[in-house]
């Protein structure tokens, strides 16, 4: 684990999307709110904001750190569903991975919810977008995630403002 005692506590935020692909009928399902397992929404909502608070204890190496806030949106979209998480916090370490943790379990549990009408439901394009505070002060991702999509996973692209 890596020694953060020497940094200053300053105010930090992450935020991170991802996206969950799905077909016409689950987002018929989640806009009338009939799946049969219930409020999918809501549910992924409180499972990111759980998740934001739990990942030291799930991604290994990573601090503990007071969460100050964690704000889950979900936007059903034609395709499927967005999803964006803020963390924030007022410590030595940022918050990435809360955030991070927060979109991916806030999908997951979508997958769970809707898996009987679509099982073939799809997690996608999970990453930063943006990170502020502490030693850097601000990262924004540049335009769109080019580089992800020929790789096919995460991208370092982005830029450091000072």
């Amino acid at each position: 684990m890596v020694d953060v005692s020497g940094k200053d506590v300053s105010q930090r935020s992450a935020l991170a999307t991802g996206r969950l692909v799905t077909t016409p009928e689950v987002v018929a399902a989640l806009r009338e709110n009939s799946l049969a397992k219930g409020d999918a929404l809501a549910t992924a909502r409180i499972a990111g904001i759980m998740a934001a608070k739990r990942t030291p204890d799930l991604v290994p190496l990573c601090h503990p750190i007071g969460i100050s806030g964690v704000k889950v949106d979900l936007t059903v979209t034609d395709e499927g569903v967005d999803i964006a998480a803020r963390v924030k916090t007022a410590d030595r370490t940022g918050v990435e991975m809360e955030a991070l943790t927060a979109v991916s379990v806030a999908a997951l549990t979508l997958v769970d919810m809707v898996k009987a009408v679509d099982p073939a439901a799809v997690i996608t394009d999970i990453k930063v977008e943006e990170k502020l505070g502490g030693k850097t002060r601000e990262w924004r991702r540049e335009g769109g995630s080019e580089r992800s999509e020929r790789s096919g996973g995460a991208t370092g692209a982005g830029s450091w403002q000072r």
